[in-house]
């Protein structure tokens, strides 16, 4: 019964030990995320009051181990790369920071990667760090790279303080470096990819004693000397005395640091204050002037506008005044062209005495030129035949003469064809254009007569 009941608790304690070891891995796992937390919250710290006295650069002890700190949260937990051949290499933070902050406007992802004398990925992260507490930008750079999720699911295992809830206080400590002016230089060692960082926690293990427990000691230590003979002496107590002396000197001397370094920061907040009120004074001052320049750009449209406006009614008033005359004109015009007209009744008694003024004196014109063509003819047929007969030759020069002139008398075809009908307005319009002899035929060409031809 001894042995079978030993043997079950064995069995539990053997069976308990499964999830002793799950529970002991999450106490380490919480442990180291809320050291490395708490000492880059002291990191911070110590930059900000080493600020306050000096440049932080690149052989300052407190950047380089806050350098080491944030390396060590950045590489917490990162998962490796696996190869083709399904072996997992490590890798450094710079992988996930180079995919994650892309989304940072103006980012110096870029420049870190063009750098020729740093080649390693771990020198790269640090040169980022560097950069990024350069441009005042390193808060920013990680909480961008925290809202995207997905990739730093994807970079980092369960556990990691990017994925906990100590991402959000990593964002809000780093906030405050952003007011250090810090000066790198990128060519240095501590690029070196070669080495990981070593964290340095003496400077946040100081132990300071409290003044109760200060007080207590004295107390023990009273106690201790009066209990130990009856004959002591007054000297007996002196070290108290002379150590609660140097724990007053200590106090004191820290609270004059402390007051010191609340002066100076009062001072670099009084100067960052009136350097803000300038620069607001400026800018109200380049507002007002701005907004003047609106009103009066404002005042200068409505001025264009109504000048436009009006040019576009007085056109239009002109437009309409130039239709009214030209519409006037026009019906004056019709008005004057058919009172000057006659009666068609008119035009037709004119038109036929203007064709046969015009006929008579065309023909008139022809008949005399043919009556000079004939005498000349019945010269020369009355000499010829003088030299014959000259009794006969008078009496059929004449009967010759008659006949031609009867015939020079014949009429031709009606010359109205030529004058056209005067009915019709265009016809009333060309009569000046008859006075000339281009519409009339000539007689000598179409009226001569073929018998009075030379034989």
């Amino acid at each position: 019964m001894a042995s079978r009941s030993l043997r079950g608790l064995g069995g539990n304690r053997g069976g308990g030990g499964g999830g002793g070891r799950k529970s002991l891995s999450a106490r380490n796992a919480a442990v180291e995320r809320r050291n490395l937390i708490t000492v880059c919250r002291f990191s911070v710290k110590t930059l900000i009051d080493r600020s306050c006295f000096e440049t932080i650069d690149d052989s300052s002890p407190e950047f380089n181990n806050f350098a080491a700190i944030l390396e060590q949260i950045l590489s917490h937990r990162l998962k490796g790369q696996v190869t083709w051949f399904g072996y997992e290499s490590p890798r450094s933070f710079w992988d996930y920071i180079r995919v994650a902050c892309r989304k940072v406007s103006q980012n110096c992802i870029c420049s870190i990667e063009s750098m020729e004398n740093v080649s390693s990925s771990r020198a790269k992260g640090r040169a980022w760090i560097r950069v990024a507490l350069m441009e005042k930008h390193l808060s920013e750079y990680i909480s961008t790279a925290l809202r995207d999720f997905k990739t730093t699911r994807r970079f980092y295992e369960d556990g990691a303080i990017v994925l906990g809830e100590e991402a959000n206080m990593l964002a809000g400590m780093l906030l405050g470096l952003n007011a250090i002016d810090f000066s790198f230089c990128l060519k240095g060692e501590g690029l070196d990819g070669n080495f990981p960082a070593v964290i340095d926690y003496t400077p946040y293990l100081k132990f300071t004693q409290s003044s109760d427990s200060i007080s207590s000691d004295e107390e023990e230590l009273r106690t201790l000397g009066s209990s130990g003979s009856e004959s002591s002496t007054p000297e007996n107590v002196g070290p108290p005395f002379i150590m609660d002396e140097n724990s007053w000197f200590n106090k004191c001397k820290r609270v004059k640091q402390k007051y010191q370094l609340t002066l100076e920061q009062k001072g670099y907040l009084e100067e960052l204050l009136r350097l803000r009120e300038n620069q607001l004074s400026e800018s109200v001052a380049q507002n007002k002037i701005l907004l003047q320049r609106i009103e009066d750009s404002d005042l200068a449209h409505k001025l264009e506008k109504e000048q436009l406006e009006y040019i576009i009614v007085e056109l239009q008033d002109q437009l309409t005044v130039l239709k009214n005359n030209d519409l006037r004109s026009r019906q004056e015009l019709t008005a004057h062209l058919t009172n000057q007209w006659p009666s068609p009744g008119a035009l037709d008694v004119n038109a036929v005495a203007l064709d046969t003024l015009l006929y008579r004196k065309h023909n008139k014109q022809w008949y005399e030129k043919s009556c000079q063509s004939l005498d000349q003819l019945s010269a020369e047929v009355s000499l010829s035949q003088t030299s014959l007969d000259p009794g006969q030759s008078q009496g059929d020069g004449k009967q010759d003469t008659l006949n031609l002139i009867s015939e020079g008398k014949e009429d031709t075809p009606s010359l109205l064809g030529l004058c056209g009908s005067l009915t019709s307005v265009a016809s009333y319009k060309s009569l000046t254009s008859l006075k000339s002899n281009d519409y009339l035929a000539s007689p000598t060409t179409e009226m001569t007569s073929p018998g009075l031809t030379p034989s």
